[in-house]
C-alpha cells in the first residue's frame, strides 16, 4: 500500500486483529467488516491491510469487502484520520461514483497523485468535481495534464483548466501539443467575445460519436483519395460526415480531438491548414505507425508536420517512414539529405533515375549510391 500504514499508530485493538499470531476468526470477522470497538475509518483501514496480507481466508475475504463496502462503513470512514494509504487504494474503485468522491477529494490528506490518478480515469461528472479545486490544480499541473487527457473530461472544461493553466504560466508536459492548445487559448484571450453561444460539450461528444461509428481499416482503406479532375486529395464519401463536423469545430476542440481521438480525424486533421491543428495530430500519442507511413507519404500535410516526422526517432524507425519522406517532395530537403543515406540500394537506383522526385533528391540518391560503391571497393 502506499503510502505505507504505519500499523503501530493504531489502537490496540486494532493491533491484535492484526497480529498474524491473534486468532483467525478474529481476523476472517474484521475482514468482513465486522470489527466491535473500532471506529468505521479504523476498521476500513483493517480491511485495507488484511487485503494485503498473507492470510489465506481474511485476505481474499477483505478484497472483497472493499469491491463492495456497505455504505455506512464507507461514509463513516471520510474523517481525517483516514490514511491516505487507504484513500490511494479505494479512490479507483470509486472513481465513477460522484457521491463518493466528492467526499474523497474534500478530506485534507487526499493526496495529489491520488487525485491525478482519479483524474485520469474519471467519469465525466467526476471531472467535473476533480476540475472545481483551481487551487489544487495550480500546485499540482499533473491533475490538469490528466483531466485534459481524459476523454470523459467535457470540451468547456478542458478548455477552462487549460486557460487556467495558461494564465498561472505553467507548463503542461503530460499534454503532447500544449504548446499548440496553449497558442489557441491566448488567441481567444485577446480575441473579442462571441456573441453567440457556443455548444462545445455536445459538438464533441456529437463527433466523437461520428468518428467511432466509422471505423478506419489502416489496411486498405483511406480517408482520402488523389482527384485527378482537382489534382489533389480530397476526402472519401464515407468520411465527408466526419469531416463537416470536424470543421465545425473550434481550434481547440480540433487541437483536443486531434490528440484524443480516432485515426481518421487524426487523419482529417493533420491536412488542416492551421499548424497548431496539424501538429497536435501528429503528437498524438494515439498515434500508430502505419497512420505515420501514410502522412510520410501525403502531399496535402505541411512541411512542418512532414519535419516532425522526420525528426522523431520512433517515426523514422520504419523503413516505410523514410522511404515515404524521401519520396515526398513537401519534406524539406535538410531532413531527406540525412534520410537517404538509409535507402536500400534498390530504393536508391529508382530515385536516381525517377522523374518524379526533384532534382535534389536524385542527385542525393546517385551519391549515396557512389558513396557505398566507393567504400565497397
Amino acid at each position: 500500500m502506499q503510502p505505507p500504514i504505519d500499523v503501530a499508530s493504531l489502537s490496540a485493538n486494532a493491533q491484535r486483529i492484526l497480529d498474524p499470531k491473534g486468532p483467525p476468526p478474529i481476523r476472517l470477522m474484521a475482514a468482513r467488516g465486522i470489527s466491535p470497538g473500532l471506529k468505521p475509518w479504523e476498521a476500513l483501514t483493517v480491511i485495507a491491510l488484511l487485503a494485503e496480507g498473507t492470510d489465506e481466508k481474511a485476505a481474499p475475504t477483505a478484497r472483497e469487502t472493499l469491491a463492495n463496502l456497505p455504505g455506512p462503513l464507507l461514509s463513516g470512514s471520510m474523517v481525517p484520520e483516514l490514511p491516505t494509504g487507504v484513500i490511494a487504494e479505494l479512490v479507483p474503485r470509486y472513481v465513477h461514483d460522484p457521491a463518493a468522491m466528492q467526499r474523497f477529494l474534500v478530506l485534507p490528506q487526499i493526496l495529489p497523485e491520488t487525485v491525478a490518478e482519479a483524474a485520469a480515469r474519471a467519469s465525466e461528472m467526476v471531472a467535473e468535481l476533480i476540475a472545481t479545486n483551481e487551487e489544487r490544480m495550480i500546485r499540482h499541473p499533473e491533475i490538469i495534464e490528466k483531466l485534459y487527457m481524459n476523454k470523459a473530461t467535457r470540451m468547456s472544461t478542458a478548455d477552462r483548466i487549460l486557460e487556467l493553466a495558461v494564465r498561472n504560466k505553467l507548463k503542461l508536459t503530460g499534454i503532447p501539443a500544449f504548446d499548440e492548445a496553449a497558442a489557441e487559448i491566448v488567441n481567444q484571450l485577446v480575441a473579442e467575445p462571441s456573441p453567440e453561444p457556443t455548444f462545445d460539450d455536445l459538438l464533441f461528444h456529437e463527433t466523437a460519436a461520428i468518428a467511432e461509428s466509422l471505423p478506419l481499416d489502416l489496411t486498405k482503406e483511406n480517408t482520402h483519395k488523389f482527384d485527378e479532375v482537382e489534382g489533389k486529395e480530397v476526402i472519401e464519401d464515407k468520411f465527408i460526415s466526419l469531416e463537416a463536423k470536424l470543421r465545425d469545430m473550434t481550434i481547440t476542440q480540433k487541437i483536443r480531438r486531434a490528440m484524443l481521438g480516432t485515426p481518421s480525424e487524426r487523419a482529417i486533421l493533420v491536412r488542416d491548414s492551421n499548424k497548431n491543428i496539424a501538429r497536435a495530430a501528429i503528437k498524438s500519442p494515439l498515434m500508430q505507425e502505419n497512420e505515420v507511413v501514410r502522412i510520410a507519404a501525403s502531399r496535402n500535410v505541411s512541411d512542418e508536420v512532414l519535419s516532425i516526422i522526420a525528426r522523431s526517432r520512433e517515426f523514422t524507425r520504419s523503413y516505410e517512414v523514410k522511404l515515404n519522406l524521401v519520396t515526398n517532395p513537401r519534406t524539406p530537403f535538410t531532413f531527406v539529405a540525412k534520410l537517404v543515406a538509409h535507402l536500400f540500394d534498390h530504393d536508391l537506383k529508382k530515385l536516381a533515375g525517377s522523374k518524379n522526385v526533384t532534382g535534389q533528391v536524385s542527385q542525393a540518391a546517385r551519391q549515396q549510391l557512389a558513396r557505398k560503391k566507393k567504400k565497397n571497393e
